[in-house]
């Protein structure tokens, strides 16, 4: 079994971001279906927030999904990412490799998450969850560039990186989030290891910056995307496409609702 753990870990290394209340969308022929869903905490107009993402895939009974090959996820349009605060060291492929998310500048990281991942190993099917840390590369092209690094919960000595850019979209949307994954094989015989569930945020929730004043180290929490001072009629929208090994490119999308009066935060609906 030793060999599935490791199989598993590494599958997970290549997830890259993503929360509640799934919107269902399914492409015909397809063996798997996906389900997307979107927060931001906290939730006020016009101030700075952290945005959540949840991805669910799931495959009929007593199967397991073919291996996701690409995810996007394009949010909405205003978010204010360029006055977030986040991102202002980067952290090179390189050091990650060596020294995982432990490793980069604090600055350079702008989320995290958790993944789990499925594998059949005969008759049994095999779950692993692991967490993700999710930080700024060098820039591609004039696009901001991510780096998601995901660990088990034992130690592996094998990483895999999985690249993401920040990218324009058309309206409605604002920028969509592309997520190039890897083939990670499993055990001879078996088929590849599946991602069944990704939960990421961008954003200050959980983070700590340093910075340097008149010798001393300040710590502070980096100020967050910054929402739009007016909701879109029917709330902002979210939209995801898959990208699966055997073909098949289902899709999803949701809403976060406007906020109510009391500003609190409000999860995606379908």
């Amino acid at each position: 079994m030793a060999s599935v753990g490791r199989a598993l870990r590494v599958a997970l290394g290549t997830l890259a971001t993503v929360f509640l209340c799934l919107y269902p969308a399914t492409t015909a022929g397809a063996t798997q279906s996906a389900t997307l869903g979107a927060s931001f905490t906290p939730y006020r107009l016009g101030a700075p927030t952290t945005v959540g993402l949840s991805l669910q895939i799931q495959a009929p009974a007593g199967q397991i999904p073919s291996a996701l090959t690409e995810v996007e996820v394009r949010y909405p349009q205003n978010l204010g990412w360029a006055l977030s605060g986040l991102g202002l060291a980067v952290c090179s492929p390189a050091t990650l490799e060596a020294a995982g998310a432990s490793g980069c500048p604090a600055n350079s990281i702008m989320g995290g998450g958790n993944a789990l991942a499925e594998l059949r190993f005969g008759p049994q099917l095999v779950s692993e969850s692991a967490s993700i840390s999710i930080a700024r590369a060098p820039d591609e092209e004039g696009h901001i560039a991510l780096l998601l690094y995901a660990s088990g919960p034992s130690p592996v000595n094998t990483q895999i990186l999985s690249p993401a850019q920040l990218l324009p979209a058309g309206p409605p949307f604002g920028g969509r989030l592309n997520m190039q994954l890897p083939i990670v094989p499993s055990v001879p015989g078996a088929a590849d290891v599946a991602i069944v569930s990704l939960r990421v945020t961008l954003g200050p929730l959980g983070l700590t910056y340093y910075e340097q004043t008149e010798g001393n180290t300040l710590a502070y929490t980096p100020k967050g995307i910054l929402l739009p001072t007016t909701c879109p009629r029917g709330g902002f929208p979210f939209a995801a496409t898959f990208s699966f090994l055997d073909g098949s490119h289902p899709a999803a999308r949701t809403i976060v609702p406007c906020p109510d009066l009391r500003g609190r935060r409000h999860r995606g609906r379908h």
